[in-house]
């Protein structure tokens, strides 16, 4: 079996409603869709996004630019396609738009090769379960009032949720304190409640919100200062009994070493868009694993399902109804 074609397609997709958190003003999700075609007929899928669609011909054009790498390639060699583009990166750098789309060619060639064994590719990663704790996400915004939070929690409940994550980080940490407090008054002990600042918080806010809501069993905080803050994350990891989680904004599992090294954090959050595809996710894995931490994949469900069944150090995934 033999790539090719590599065929891109840009598309938006307009939000219901605009949503915000403490670093984001979000009113649609642009993406970039991959297809790798075969000469057999097979053709692999990914994509990758952008809020608002910002730059997103820049991830097309880089996408298109590192095409060369897997026309009249076999699929099944992956790790030399991925190294070969890491290669041609070394240029422009291992970070941001590059392996963004990196990460949007490995996917693709995982999506061929499941497809070729008609297996799923928690099988081929080696299977250590067929189900995963997964919280509701695609809600309970910083823009939203206390009523539209705790109406919309309800609603996840009624999904069939046991987890949701809410937004906090304003520039009063009491609002905060006060949603968190309102949200698990409404919704009962036994629901699972995560809060994500998206790094808003300084160093000492964070410690004092992560010690005043404690007593509402919130299952983490996080990114709850800078994320290229690694110091003052290992602060707040340190100073308070409330695990904290964060990663996401990491490129690779050189940027994740970094966070360990550190000791950062609680729980490690893989994004499969900054983490260079399913390939670099396996690694990252095992790398997490390594130093007895968990992980939680970071958006991109659909495609963490199978890290997630596959990783036994990995403890949930995150829902976005995008």
């Amino acid at each position: 079996m033999k790539i090719s074609d590599a065929k891109t397609t840009r598309v938006t997709l307009p939000l219901a409603t605009p949503i915000q958190t403490s670093i984001h003003k979000m009113e649609s999700i642009g993406c970039v869709l991959l297809e790798l075609r075969t000469d057999e007929g097979l053709i692999g899928e990914s994509f990758i996004f952008s809020l608002n669609g910002a730059r997103l011909r820049a991830f097309e054009e880089m996408i298109l630019g590192l095409s060369h790498h897997v026309i009249h390639q076999d699929p099944h060699s992956v790790s030399s396609i991925w190294h070969r583009i890491w290669q041609d990166l070394n240029p422009s750098g291992h970070k941001g738009v590059g392996v963004s789309a990196l990460s949007a060619i490995d996917t693709a060639c995982w999506d061929l090769i499941g497809k070729a064994a008609n297996r799923p590719l928690h099988h081929l990663f080696g299977a250590c379960r067929d189900s995963i704790p997964t919280y509701a996400s695609s809600g309970l915004w910083l823009s939203h009032s206390i009523d539209e939070l705790i109406t919309e929690a309800n609603t996840f409940i009624q999904q069939g949720f046991h987890a949701l994550k809410m937004r906090v980080g304003n520039a009063d940490i009491h609002k905060d304190i006060e949603r968190v407090a309102a949200v698990r008054e409404a919704i009962g002990p036994s629901i699972g409640l995560l809060t994500d600042a998206n790094q808003a918080y300084t160093v000492k806010q964070a410690i004092r919100f992560a010690s005043t809501v404690e007593p509402y069993d919130i299952t983490w905080l996080e990114e709850p200062v800078a994320a290229g803050d690694l110091f003052g994350h290992a602060q707040v990891t340190q100073a308070v009994a409330v695990d904290i989680a964060s990663g996401e904004t990491e490129y690779t599992r050189f940027g994740l070493q970094a966070m360990i090294e550190k000791r950062a954090c609680d729980v490690l959050m893989p994004d499969l868009q900054r983490m260079g595809g399913l390939s670099e996710m396996i690694k990252s894995a095992h790398l997490a694993s390594a130093h007895h931490l968990p992980i939680s994949t970071h958006f991109f469900t659909q495609y963490s399902l199978c890290i997630a069944g596959s990783a036994p150090n990995c403890i949930s995934v995150e829902h976005i109804d995008w």
